[in-house]
């Protein structure tokens, strides 16, 4: 079996560190069962719990330990099922098929962001609904691909954010989903440096996915926060709004990256890594004061109100670190490549 190159050394779990690594997935596992529960039975808790409490901090762990989520996402749990139950079929991807489930992940990520305004973001059920199905197609891809080809690497619509926000992490994490590598896509996402979309391979699906994502998304993350969450049927009554916002905000980002690429012919890596802290900085410049009551649409998104007991220059203060922080994060800071996770070895092999 070839071996994939520029990766860290193979470094095996011990028993003792997988065992804690397998504690910490549970914990996961059973708080996203817990959240999970609460949407269906107690859905304002539920929606609380997951939309301001759990994605909030998911941008920030996808720039930091791009790893540690990788890790213990429960997502992750149902694609790898099939394989420790030993029911999956273990079909190897082409690579022009990576490339269709990379572009299918973005389509996906860009479909459904919009009904967290039309639906998801106050209705419970319909959440937990949506979730369930994610995670019963996760456990599909598994059962039908190759480890975690399918799925982790393929078809999970937050994976193109991971590889478009995490080119620098700050350590690799051992990989605690993977005891031992099946080479199941090259090149592999969590054990190779400084992988980013358009890194990830040559094919038209891997660059028009790519192009979308780092062009398009933070034009995309601008639009979206200039909606308002709908109640009930209200929203089915504004979906064409509702898309036509984040998508024009895509088309003008989406614009100014190709004419720098192609026409100032800005440097590919250090450009991605521009657009990456622009989408990740305007995320946190609306999410931040929102979720403490000052956002654009009062009580949209908001965890505790403390608009009343805050200074209202605190936004702003807000707004100004998420600037500096990511933009040196991402540009400034001085940074030695490395990957999300520390490669297991390979199936076979004596390392």
């Amino acid at each position: 079996m070839v071996k994939q190159t520029n990766t860290q050394m193979t470094v095996p779990l011990s028993g003792r560190a997988l065992l804690g690594w397998r504690i910490l997935q549970a914990v996961f596992l059973v708080a996203g069962l817990g959240i999970l529960a609460l949407l269906f039975f107690a859905p304002q808790p539920g929606i609380h719990a997951f939309w301001n409490g759990l994605i909030p901090v998911a941008p920030l762990l996808l720039v930091l330990l791009p790893g540690l989520w990788r890790n213990v996402c429960p997502l992750a749990f149902s694609a790898v099922l099939p394989h420790r139950l030993g029911i999956s079929k273990k079909k190897r991807l082409s690579v022009a098929r990576q490339g269709k489930l990379m572009l299918t992940g973005v389509v996906l990520l860009l479909l459904i962001l919009p009904w967290r305004h039309i639906l998801l973001d106050t209705n419970g059920p319909a959440t937990g609904l949506v979730l369930m199905a994610l995670g019963a197609v996760a456990f599909y891809m598994g059962f039908r691909y190759e480890w975690k080809s399918g799925w982790c690497s393929g078809m999970c619509p937050v994976h193109p954010v991971e590889k478009f926000y995490g080119s620098r992490p700050l350590a690799p994490m051992p990989n605690a989903q993977c005891t031992s590598c099946h080479n199941c896509v090259i090149p592999c996402p969590d054990s190779t440096k400084f992988l980013q979309p358009q890194k990830q391979g040559n094919t038209r699906f891997h660059k028009l996915a790519a192009t979308l994502l780092v062009g398009g998304f933070p034009g995309y993350i601008w639009g979206w926060f200039h909606i308002r969450d709908y109640y009930g049927t209200e929203g089915l009554r504004h979906i064409l709004f509702a898309y036509a916002m984040p998508l024009a905000g895509m088309a003008f980002t989406l614009a100014l990256y190709l004419f720098l690429r192609e026409i100032i012919r800005v440097e590919k890596s250090l450009l991605t890594r521009v657009f990456a802290a622009a989408a990740v900085t305007c995320y946190y410049w609306y999410r931040l004061p929102a979720l403490i009551g000052f956002g654009i649409f009062p009580r949209d998104g908001m965890l505790v109100d403390l608009s009343a007991q805050l200074p209202h220059f605190l936004p702003y203060l807000l707004q100004v670190a998420t600037l500096l922080f990511f933009s040196w994060w991402l540009l400034w800071k001085p940074h030695t490549q490395t990957s999300w996770t520390i490669r297991p070895p390979f199936v076979g092999s004596r390392e």
